[in-house]
Formats: structure tokens, sequence, C-alpha cells
């Protein structure tokens, strides 16, 4: 009955969201920007339901990589959540970064953003050299090319680096549906980014009232 140490809960690890940025978006060519952005709101979503301790990060905001997708703000205020932004393509060599990563005191890190092959790797391989169980959400990461991407994952993966998809985030982190304090804003943010599950949610909601 004790599930494995290895899955997630809201509370064992943090989430850094990196370099979700319009001229990353621009050139990201392995996965619809559509796709990507909705994965990024199941994520974002997700982390501020169930108050996972989150970092948000960006690269040359103001002079080359502009603001962050609406998605992410619309969770994660520019205003409210103290956004770090950085000239290092490695969020882990950034002092800023990773002392507000390390300081959220989880030793397993969630990661998600763009690059795949350069904003994720780095981080991805820098925590795990430093002891952090260290998982990607591949689905809502992204890269220039499909073998960009893919290969950066695989790379991670030969390293220990743990891949998921969004939506298992989301879920690993609900859990039970018997948790009803959470069971209400999971299914309202399925119904609105979670594609065909969201839809089918919708109709069964609807359905059982007859």
């Amino acid at each position: 009955m004790k599930p494995s140490t290895h899955l997630l809960s809201p509370d064992n690890h943090a989430l850094i969201l990196i370099d979700f940025e319009g001229q990353m978006g621009f050139a990201t060519k392995s996965i619809a920007l559509s796709e990507l952005r909705t994965n990024t709101a199941i994520i974002a979503g997700a982390s501020r339901i169930f108050n996972v301790a989150t970092v948000v990060t960006t690269v040359a905001e103001q002079s080359f990589s502009g603001p962050v997708f609406p998605e992410i703000e619309a969770f994660y205020p520019q205003a409210t959540s103290g956004y770090i932004d950085r000239t290092s393509m490695n969020t882990w060599e950034d002092e800023a970064a990773y002392k507000a990563i390390v300081g959220k005191g989880k030793k397993k890190l969630v990661m998600a953003g763009l690059w795949t092959g350069v904003c994720i790797v780095g981080p991805a391989l820098s925590a795990l050299d430093e002891g952090y169980d260290v998982y990607v959400i591949t689905d809502a990461c992204g890269d220039v090319s499909t073998e960009a991407h893919e290969r950066a994952v695989q790379r991670m993966v030969h390293a220990g680096v743990k891949p998921m998809t969004s939506i298992q985030y989301l879920l690993e982190l609900q859990r039970d549906w018997a948790r009803q304090e959470t069971y209400q804003p999971v299914t309202d943010l399925m119904k609105k980014y979670g594609g065909a599950y969201g839809i089918g949610i919708h109709y069964a909601h609807n359905m059982l009232k007859h």
C-alpha cells in the first residue's frame, strides 16, 4: 500500500520553468507551438493548484527573448512571482537562479522549458551531478528540430533523468480522485487545456446529471 519514492507528490519536489519566452518559441519546431502552450498551461496550473515550490527563469528577457508565455503569466504573474532573468544559457550556472532552486530544499527537481538541448540539458545534468533526482516534462519542452529535442531527451535519460509528460505530471500530483480539495480545480484545468481527455471529462460531468 506504500507508494513508490520515485513518484512525485506536491511537497517532495520543486518545479523549474525555464525560458518559456517568445523568441525561444518562434524557433521551436519539434512540437506545434499551440500544443506546447497547452502543455505549459497544464504544468503551470498543476503546480499552482498543488502549491508546488516553483521557480520561473528567463534569459535576456528585455534585450532578446521577450516576455514569458501568457500561460505562465496567468498562473505566475511576473509582478508577484519574482522571475529570475539570466545571461547564462545554463540556469544552474546563474548564482541567483541556483540559490533560488536549491533554496527550495527539495531533492527532486522537475524541469520544463525551451530549448531542450540547451536550456534543459544544462541544468538537468548539472543537478544530477549534485545528487538531485531530476525529472523532465518532455512534452512541455521543445527545440529547433525534432532531432535536437529527441537527442537531448535521449542524452538526459542515459544520464539518469526521468522523462514524463504534462498530464502525467498533473495526475501524479492528484493521485486519488477522492482528494476532493483538488478534484474540482484539476478537472477544470483539464476541461480547459486537456484536449480529448478534457472534453471527455466535460461530457461525463454533464451526462451524469441525467
